[in-house]
């Protein structure tokens, strides 16, 4: 997430997350007939819990997985691999039909699993198409299983709801997260760090990554975009069902839908350009007349595969929606507010940032939610590298210390290895966090720090990670013992000066 665009832009105009995929096509999609819409039909039998609510067992449901800053997030006792998310929107009523599946492995014995989800009327669930009891508490949906499920063992779980989505306070952010909607009727999900619970049943944390099958029922003329490739348009009686497949692993934080009167552009010069799949979702008036920055996205997207590594997924873009402070790098469709757009040169910075995202952040992600500095100050940092690519080193050197002299100047910083929860995304995790590289680069040498950079990312690619182990690749590519480095610029309580030269 780009957090600063919210503050700069509240402050006056300041300038301050490969694979080859043919592109999609002009059309949106293939369309063929469909029986009328219905997603909650696939679970026959409503099952809820008797009155009063039978308690599942405390033994075997989780609160959470005990993460440094969000303990509360996710649940212990299985791996989910896939989630099927079969949605019926309904805007006239304002409400969403759901179907939830999930594919899951249990990791160690259990009777009762337990899933993060908030909000709606759960109308059925189902494990292995068996009618279950359920109750909730404490944001969790606790499921009890058929029968105790062996480590290792695959079930499915099959969750029906009913309800008017809505976005949700974040613990770590002044505005809502989840499904949001604009002044224009455009409805979409951003839902760093803890919004993924406000719309769909899930293990709503980083360290439990799955792929995702997106089918979007909407009436015509309305447009549904979500992560990934279109595989297809099917349409009836009125309504369309828009289906998305991302065979990526991804966190489900960076799970989105997009659904309005939008329209999805194909950008065939940079997905030649860059050999990776290039859409954009856009309302008319941008779909007509790309803004400039826009049309970089292939040059960006080479110039970062040289420097990171191949691009970690089969197609990218960003949707521009309104009443958005900010900007997220969900994953293959980063989510743009307008107002950053409208301001070309600030524009062009964060559309670097949020694809940068797309290497650190989304395919290495971070395993606990303290280590946010590994997506942000990377991601900050390749603003810098693609300043000094597209300006000359006199602007990154130039930059360099002005934002460390802004630092400075800010007060109760709290250093970016050590974020606290209720601010996860303040200005240390971004600029001290990409000082933090910027003072690696200098003290082991452009080769070995481009060779940690690509070997990190192969190292983790669709996975997780933490800063000991990015710091143990660094040591490892410099051969130097480089502990005295990251505790000066990641723990400790002022800046640290700037190295004098940049190698």
């Amino acid at each position: 997430m780009n957090r600063r665009v919210a503050a700069l832009l509240v402050a006056a105009i300041l300038v301050s997350s490969c694979a080859e995929s043919d592109p999609l096509p002009a059309d949106p999609g293939p369309e063929t007939a469909a029986p009328p819409p219905s997603t909650t039909t696939l679970v026959t039998t409503t099952t809820t819990t008797t009155a009063p609510p039978v308690p599942l067992s405390d033994a075997t449901t989780r609160l959470g997985l005990g993460d440094s800053r969000y303990p509360e997030l996710g649940n212990g006792g299985y791996d989910v691999a896939h989630y099927t998310v079969d949605l019926t929107f309904d805007p006239e009523h304002d409400m969403l039909s759901a179907l939830v599946s999930i594919d899951a492995t249990a990791t160690e014995p259990v009777d009762t699993i337990s899933l993060d989800f908030i909000g709606f009327d759960i109308t059925a669930v189902k494990v292995d198409n068996e009618s279950v009891d359920f109750d909730r508490s404490n944001g969790k949906l606790n499921v009890r299983l058929p029968a105790v499920v062996a480590a290792g063992d695959s079930f499915v779980i099959a969750i029906a709801y009913t309800g008017t989505p809505q976005a949700v306070p974040s613990q770590a952010l002044p505005f809502e997260v989840g499904w949001r909607t604009d002044a224009a009727g455009i409805r979409y999900v951003v839902a760093e760090p803890d919004g993924g619970r406000s719309w769909l049943p899930l293990n709503d944390h980083p360290s439990d990554k799955a792929t995702y099958t997106f089918l979007i029922t909407v009436p015509e003329p309305l447009v549904a975009a979500a992560n990934g490739t279109l595989q297809e348009r099917i349409t009836d009686l009125g309504w369309s069902t828009w289906v998305w497949e991302s065979t990526d692993p991804m966190a489900s934080y960076l799970a989105t839908v997009v659904i309005g009167e939008i329209e999805i552009v194909v950008d065939e010069a940079s997905s030649a350009e860059s050999g990776v799949a290039v859409r954009n979702v856009l309302p008319a008036d941008l779909a007509t007349a790309l803004p400039i920055p826009l049309e970089r996205q292939g040059e960006m997207i080479e110039f970062f595969a040289k420097l990171f590594g191949s691009y970690p997924f089969d197609s990218y873009g960003i949707a521009v929606v309104g009443d958005f402070e900010a900007a997220l790098e969900n994953q293959t469709l980063s989510i743009f507010g307008r107002s950053v757009v409208e301001f070309p040169a600030f524009f062009e910075t964060v559309l670097v940032h949020e694809l940068a995202h797309q290497w650190f952040g989304n395919s290495v992600t971070p395993a606990d939610w303290g280590d946010i500095w590994l997506n942000e100050g990377f991601a900050t940092y390749a603003e810098w590298l693609w300043l000094e690519h597209t300006r000359g080193r006199a602007a990154y050197e130039a930059t360099i210390g002005g934002e460390r002299n802004r630092l400075t100047l800010a007060a109760d910083l709290q250093p970016p290895g050590d974020p606290l929860a209720e601010d996860l995304f303040s200005v240390s995790v971004y600029v001290w966090g990409g000082l933090t590289l910027h003072a690696l680069r200098v003290e082991i040498g452009d080769d070995a720090f481009f060779e940690t950079l690509q070997t990190y990312y192969a190292t983790y690619e669709n996975s997780i990670a933490t800063t000991a182990d990015f710091i143990a690749i660094a040591e490892a590519v410099s051969g130097s013992d480089l502990s005295a480095l990251f505790d000066q610029w990641l723990y400790s309580e002022v800046v640290p000066e700037l190295p004098s030269t940049a190698g």
